[in-house]
Parts: structure tokens; sequence; C-alpha cells
């Protein structure tokens, strides 16, 4: 296999691919003699933070299923800014250009943290899909999902507030990917202010100044590379109805008092141009 940026990658070992792969939904129904004909052909990646899985525009030579870790999913417009369209997390099918007959890839995937992912060639897409219907309704379903997310996200930049597509996005974030901690529940991978304005259709000021308000008022703990929710319910609030600032007691955070002392407003803490 010789798939883009190789060299930023590493094997990982097929008894490591064997035991991630039974903690993910996608592969848990196949038995073990399945999962060994739907390994065929794949090769097992090692991605460093910051490396790409492969660029816009490139060739589709393969298609992938993340194991481990969180990339990002990144597309250039004709005007040359960034918009991040989704984050892929464990057990997500992504690069299926060649499911949908496109020749080149067309975003940018890159990881945000230490991920690992299994190839397959792009020529192999018939036979894996034939082989394992499992695997090729759920593909079809990643399709289907992502497409009506787009139908989302077009509708929210032609509608909704920006404080209103803000507060979703971090809602769906922490959806998908978060984790219990201390203070609240975090999105459970590293990402920027900037970040979360690529996503939004707004600006990193404006993203910050938002941060800032909320976390005044006990809804967000949020540092650097790190958005910690603490009123899911004030948040689900503000992506319903853009308004007017709410009370700080109104907050699930402060029924008990009011939030703690390093939570500083954010405007305090050096922010991030770039992921």
């Amino acid at each position: 296999m010789d798939p883009p940026h190789a060299s930023e990658r590493t094997a990982a070992s097929s008894p490591l691919c064997h035991a991630l792969l039974r903690n993910l939904d996608l592969f848990r129904p196949l038995s073990d003699a399945q999962l060994d004909i739907a390994l065929r052909g794949a090769t097992p990646c090692r991605l460093e933070a910051g490396a790409l899985a492969y660029r816009q525009g490139a060739a589709a030579a393969h298609f992938f299923v993340l194991l481990h870790g969180c990339l990002k999913v990144a597309q250039l417009t004709p005007e040359g800014e960034q918009v991040v369209v989704r984050y892929v997390n464990p057990g997500d099918m992504f690069g299926l250009a060649c499911a949908m007959r496109q020749p080149c890839y067309p975003a940018t995937v890159q990881a945000v943290q230490e991920s690992v992912c299994l190839a397959w060639p792009a020529t192999a897409w018939e036979r894996f899909t034939a082989s394992h219907p499992q695997l090729a309704a759920a593909a079809l379903q990643t399709m289907g999902q992502r497409l009506q997310d787009a139908h989302v996200r077009i509708q929210e930049l032609s509608t909704d507030e920006v404080e209103q597509r803000v507060a979703r996005a971090i809602l769906r974030l922490v959806q998908q990917s978060g984790r219990p901690m201390q203070d609240g529940i975090g999105i459970g991978f590293p990402i920027t202010r900037q970040d979360i304005a690529e996503m939004t259709g707004t600006t990193l000021h404006t993203v910050s100044r938002l941060l800032s308000d909320w976390k005044q008022r006990g809804i967000v703990s949020a540092g650097r590379k790190r958005v910690v929710l603490r009123s899911p319910a004030a948040l689900a609030r503000l992506g319903e109805h853009a308004g007017p600032a709410m009370d700080c007691s109104a907050c699930l955070s402060c029924s008990h008092g009011s939030p703690a002392a390093d939570d500083a407003p954010a405007s305090q803490e050096p922010m991030e141009a770039s992921a």
C-alpha cells in the first residue's frame, strides 16, 4: 500500500486492530472469520497529531475506518477560506469517495490527536460491500447521515443567529464525543476557537466573545483547545432561541453557588488563531 502521506504513518499490529475492531459497533456483529475476511487488503495506519490522512483534491485511492483517536474534515472554498465540515470519531467510515463514484477526495482529513485507522484500496470497495452486507448498510447510513447533516448546516447558516449556530455546534460535538469531567461534559478531543468559527461560519473574535460570555454565566468552561459544557440545558435554550443574556443564577452550574474561581473570563486566556 502506498497511500498519500505514507511517511506520516507507521503500521499497527494485527492483534491491535482486532482488539480495537471488537470495541466498535460497526464490526461487533461480525464473527471472527468474517472479521478476518474484512481485514484482507486492509493496512493499519497510525497518524500523529497534525498528520494528514489525505488532501482535498487528491485521487481517492483508499477508503478508511477510524479505530482510535479523532480526525478533522475540512474543505477549502474557492475563495481560499477553510470550512470545518465535521469530525470523525472511532467506528466512523471516511474517505468514501469511491462509494459515490468520485475520483477525488472532496475534503482534507487531518488527525487532531494521535489516531489509528484502517485503509483499504478503493478497488476493494465492491468486494468489501458484497462480502459484508452489514458494512455496506453502515456505509449507506453514514452517507445518508452526512447528507442530512449538510442540509441542517445549510439551514442553520441561512436562518439562525450566530449564537444559535455556535451553541448547536458545541451541543453536537458533546453529544458525539463528550466525556464526563469534574466540571461538566468535555468535548473529547482538542478543539480551538478557530475550529468552532470554521464550523459555524463566523469569526474567531465572535466565538471568543460568546465563550467568554457563556463562561461568565457558568454555561461552559473554556481554555486552550478545551471546551467543557457545564449547563447543557442552558446551552440548549440558547441554541433554540438566541436572545438576551441569561441570568447566571438560571444555570444548572450555579444552582449550588457561583462558578469556581478558576473559571475566569475567557478573555484572560490565550486564544489560538488556528488548529
